[in-house]
């Protein structure tokens, strides 16, 4: 079974998030990843995946002890769903301020374990000046961030783990990188 995380864009979304977002144009547009100078590994297309469900965090930030770090191993596409784009329509100025965010000692356990991929169902794992800082430790460091992802109350449902297939564009000296992404359970 196919599920399709990947965010539907129609063109009222684009204007929206255009105008509450300098960052909002082709490669920073729905479902995407940050490539932060770096190249998207043809191997990171198909990765062992896992979505936590940290939909009950709030008014702090997302941490390990949210999740068991045991189910995660090294090259994993790990993924969070929080809800908050169920609950908060993309591209408005709240989804790109008032989403949730990892923690930063999250973000480097998952690093120190080695994971490929970091997914989010909001517009970044860190917000504001932190945003980009963090992406680039990230992809200095192997792993790419993919935001904007949706489904993901539908994978937990069917126990939280998949094969995530990752297709991005193939766009050049681009910061952010738009693609597909499919959960195969």
């Amino acid at each position: 079974m196919y599920i399709d995380i990947t965010l539907k864009i129609t063109t009222d979304m684009i204007k929206n998030a255009q105008g509450n977002e300098k960052k909002a144009l082709l490669g920073h547009l729905g479902t995407h990843f940050d490539a932060m100078n770096k190249e998207f590994p043809l191997e990171y297309v198909e990765r062992d995946a896992i979505v936590f469900d940290v939909n009950a965090v709030a008014n702090r930030d997302i941490n390990s002890s949210d999740i068991d770090l045991s189910k995660v191993s090294q090259g994993m596409f790990v993924a969070f769903y929080s809800g908050f784009l169920d609950q908060t329509e993309y591209g408005t100025k709240a989804y790109f301020t008032e989403h949730p965010q990892l923690s930063n000692e999250l973000i480097d356990k998952l690093l120190e374990i080695g994971v490929s991929i970091i997914g989010v169902d909001f517009a970044g794992i860190r917000r504001g000046k932190e945003h980009t800082l963090k992406d680039q430790h990230c992809a200095d460091r192997g792993a790419f961030v993919i935001e904007n992802l949706c489904n993901l109350s539908e994978i937990i449902h069917h126990g939280g783990t998949f094969k995530a297939i990752t297709c991005p564009m193939k766009l050049m000296e681009m910061s952010g990188l738009p693609c597909r992404v499919v959960a195969k359970i």
